[in-house]
This record gives C-alpha cells, sequence and structure tokens, in this order.
C-alpha cells in the first residue's frame, strides 16, 4: 500500500486503525487458535503510538487468559481455582432439564461439563442463545445440586464485543474521502491482504465479492476455486458473526433444527454458513437436506419436524476445481465439481451469485498486508450493521429498470447483487443523485448480471429446460427519477 493511502486510513479512522506486521507479531500468537478479529483485538489494547507492540503486556494478559495446553485449566479448576478465559464457546439449551450448557472446544470442556446459572443469563438477556459465542468468561467447578458431581460452572459473563455499536453515517463520510480504486486497497487491507500482492483489477474485484455475503441477508453463493486462495481464512477468521464448517458430517438437524435436543441449528444465528471444501464435506439424509434448502434457500424458511424454521443466514458453498495449463476450467460444466447430491438444477437455481475463483492468485507471504489499516474487529462490526441498512435497495429500485416479465430468482438475485456491491463499494450512495451511473454499471449492476447468468448457464448444462438468457436491466435517467416531496 503506498503512503498516501495508508495517511488517508489513519486521516479518517484514526480511533479504529492498528499497524499489522504479520512478522513480528506472529510469534506471539503462536500456539494459539485465535481468529483475526480476536487479534486485533489484543493488538490494539497493547499497541505503542508509534505501531509497535508491547510484547511483555501481551504476553503476559495471554498467559492469564488464552492457556496454550487444556491440561492447565482443568487442573487449575480441579484445585479450587477461578478462572477468567478469553475464548470461544457454544451454548446449548437443555429444555428437558431445563438447563443451559455450554462447551468450550478448544479447552477441553465438554457440553455435559458446563452450566450457565439463571443469573448469568438473566444479566445478558439475547446473549446467551444457542450457539457459538465469544465472550470474557468466568469459571468455578462446582457441585451439582445433588451434591454427587462436579461441573464447571459460568460464574460471569462478558460478550466480546469491543464496539458496542458502530456509525454507519461515519463510514458513509470517511468513504468519500477515496477514490474507487482506493477504497477496493482499502478493504482489502482490512481483510489483511495487501493490493500490490494483486495482478489486476479483476482479481482484486474478485477476492472482494466473498464479502458480498457479510453485508447482505440471505445472499446464496457458490465459489469454485483451486487450492489456495484463502477462501477459508476469509470466512473463518474476518467475523464471529459466521459459521465455517470444514468437513466432517452435517445434519439436517445441525444445520436448521434439532427436534432431539430441541435446539436451533448453526444457521439460526449466524449472519452466513460457509461450506469448505465441500467435495469432503458427509451429508447425512442428503434427500432431507435438500428438501430442507430448497425451501429455505427461496424463501428463507423451512419446515422441520412442524417447526417453521427461519433465518437471514446466507449459504456459501465453497469447493476445488481442476484448472488446465492455462488456468481455465477444464470442464465447462463447472457444477460437475459438486458433490451428487448438489448436481440438481432446481436446488442450484436458488443460489444467486458465482464465484470464478480461478481468476484468484494463489496466496502467498508477499501478500500478507503489512502497515496501517482498520482493525479487523472493527471490520467486521461495520459489515455486520450494514446488513440492515435498506436505503441501497431503495436506490436500486429508483435506478434500476428490466423487463417486467423477468424472472423473480433472476431479478432477486440481480439485486441482492447489485446492492451487496453498493454497501461495500459505495457506502456513500444513500440517494439517487449521489450515484455515478457509470460506475453503478460497471462494479455493482453488470457483475451482478454475469454472476447470475453463469448460474443460470451452468443449471442449463444439468437440465436443457432452464433458460440460459438473463433478462434485460438499465439505469433510468436522474432526470425520469421520481423524487419524494417529502424528503
Amino acid at each position: 500500500m503506498d503512503e498516501l493511502l495508508s495517511n488517508k486510513i489513519r486521516e479518517q479512522f484514526p480511533a479504529m486503525t492498528i499497524y499489522k506486521d504479520p512478522t513480528s507479531t506472529g510469534s506471539l500468537f503462536a500456539g494459539r487458535n485465535l481468529p483475526s478479529f480476536v487479534k486485533d483485538f489484543l493488538l490494539k489494547r497493547y499497541i505503542n503510538p508509534d505501531g509497535s507492540v508491547n510484547s511483555e503486556k501481551l504476553t503476559t494478559f495471554l498467559d492469564a487468559v488464552i492457556p496454550t495446553e487444556q491440561s492447565v485449566v482443568k487442573d487449575k479448576l480441579d484445585c479450587g481455582e477461578e478462572l477468567t478465559l478469553l475464548t470461544r464457546f457454544i451454548v446449548y439449551i437443555d429444555l428437558v432439564k431445563g438447563i443451559r450448557r455450554f462447551s468450550i472446544p478448544d479447552m477441553g470442556i465438554k457440553q455435559n461439563e458446563g452450566q450457565i446459572p439463571e443469573y448469568v443469563y438473566k444479566a445478558h438477556s439475547g446473549e446467551l442463545v444457542d450457539g457459538e459465542k465469544w465472550g470474557i468468561i468466568k469459571l468455578a467447578l462446582l457441585p451439582d445440586n445433588d451434591g454427587k458431581k462436579n461441573h464447571v460452572e459460568m460464574v460471569d459473563y462478558k460478550p466480546f464485543k469491543p464496539y458496542k455499536s458502530v456509525d454507519i453515517n461515519y463510514l458513509k463520510n470517511a468513504r468519500e474521502a477515496f477514490t474507487t480504486k482506493e477504497w477496493i486497497d482499502f478493504l482489502l487491507s482490512s481483510m489483511e491482504y495487501d493490493a500490490n500482492g494483486f495482478s489486476s483489477l479483476t482479481e482484486k474485484l474478485e477476492f472482494i465479492t466473498r464479502l458480498l455475503i457479510f453485508v447482505e441477508p440471505r445472499l446464496n453463493v457458490i465459489e469454485l476455486a483451486p487450492k489456495g486462495t484463502g477462501k477459508s481464512y476469509v470466512f473463518g477468521n474476518l467475523s464471529k458473526y459466521g459459521w465455517l464448517v470444514s468437513g466432517g458430517k452435517v445434519t439436517r438437524a445441525k444445520l436448521f433444527y434439532d427436534k432431539q435436543k430441541q435446539q436451533n441449528g448453526i444457521m439460526k444465528n449466524h449472519d452466513f454458513t460457509a461450506f469448505d471444501e465441500i467435495q469432503t464435506i458427509v451429508f447425512q439424509e442428503p434427500a432431507e437436506i435438500q428438501a430442507a434448502l430448497k425451501s429455505y434457500l427461496e424463501s428463507g424458511k423451512t419446515t422441520i419436524d412442524n417447526n417453521e424454521f427461519t433465518s437471514e443466514c446466507g449459504l456459501m458453498l465453497m469447493g476445488n476445481i481442476p484448472l488446465d495449463s492455462n488456468k481455465h476450467p477444464m470442464n465447462y460444466r463447472y457444477f460437475d465439481s459438486l458433490p451428487q447430491n448438489f448436481r440438481e438444477s432446481a436446488l442450484l437455481d436458488r443460489f444467486h451469485c458465482f464465484i470464478e475463483g480461478w481468476h484468484l492468485p494463489r496466496i502467498h507471504k508477499g501478500m500478507i498486508f503489512k502497515g496501517w489499516t482498520v482493525n479487523v474487529e472493527y471490520f467486521s462490526e461495520i459489515l455486520h450493521s450494514l446488513r440492515t441498512q435498506s436505503i441501497y435497495g431503495i436506490v436500486f429500485d429508483q435506478i434500476v429498470g428490466y423487463d417486467k416479465n423477468a424472472d423473480t430468482r433472476d431479478f432477486n438475485a440481480v439485486k441482492r447483487i447489485t446492492v451487496g456491491y453498493m454497501k461495500l463499494l459505495f457506502p456513500h450512495w444513500t440517494n439517487v443523485n449521489k450515484v455515478d451511473p457509470d460506475e453503478f454499471d460497471q462494479y455493482c449492476l453488470q457483475p451482478a448480471i454475469r454472476r447470475r447468468g453463469i448460474v443460470k448457464e451452468q443449471c442449463h448444462y444439468i437440465d436443457p429446460e432452464f433458460k440460459t438468457s438473463m433478462p434485460n436491466f438499465w439505469i433510468i435517467d436522474k432526470g425520469c427519477v421520481e423524487q419524494d416531496l417529502f424528503a
């Protein structure tokens, strides 16, 4: 990143910036499996004005709240000590016994060992619902009510949320200071990648497209790419609001609703669920999962064992695809790279967007960002907050014309993708008059049409009844846009 852009970032986001130097800080976190949003929080806490890190204080804090060995945690609890940990934990609600349970997978504490008392739950209403959480928790080993056994009790809890709220208007105003190409480089640095490591604007935009699912509710995406292009890193490190599924068995109960446990699945309380290396994931009861997915992908709801499941969670399918010597897919039928139970046109047609991962470079050390940029925790909160901003959809409706007989799925897909790009690239476009028609067409509308078009074309190869042609979309002349008289 050039110095001019670096200085501009520091000027516009003075309280949110952090100096990143993976070479000097990487060893500080060795042995601790921490996502980037946690690392940046800790670095910012112990950063010096010149960007260097107080390594001694940081290491002391890490040793106290994030031990490297599971045995240390259990040993101290067994000796009667109370422990305060910054950790990932998973909440389970046992409705039969009326107990809120939790597990800490990274510390070896199992589901049947952890309990959340009523007073802790009530003190954090709406926070300790079932699902994965990050937070600062205080633990103690206490006897069960019958006195026969012990359990690990969460005696105190503080949600990991350094930013209680973020000011979207601040972001919109800050965006005005950047050119579009500068903002693209800024987004890449916020994702912890150096823009200079990308050889073209096409590569950059393909990479940033991965963020669409972070900002637009119920956007469903397929990405096929060669190995080593950073898929799992983006979806597993940049936000606590997403869930990355990497291999193993997946059931309908795990995804949507577990009737036996009376517990919501992972898609209920997350912004997105990403399946990494979809070819290696084993789907149990594939027919049931497929039926539930069809309904959910279409409308955001499905029925599981007579229970209606609703969510705003987007779905991401990521898989590898073989390329030829020119780095193009060896097979023009891209969806042949998906597992057999996903190769149904009626299911795939419900996906909005396709990412051509073969346009992405293989990640190497030189691409890892070094310098000043916003910390990942702030960045993730911004992305999360943009999901509820409806103004961009309103602007789309005001400036985009389309064939009145356009297929509903095509229209919804183009709108969702376009709006997602607006949120990412042009958050300051909050009314028609601020929109640059040429940039809107180049960076938002045309990419949306093309990415939905790929899905349609690939569905056609599976089932020729699916048409490949996309409806027409165009930009309405500003002079023809009806103005709100009451604005």
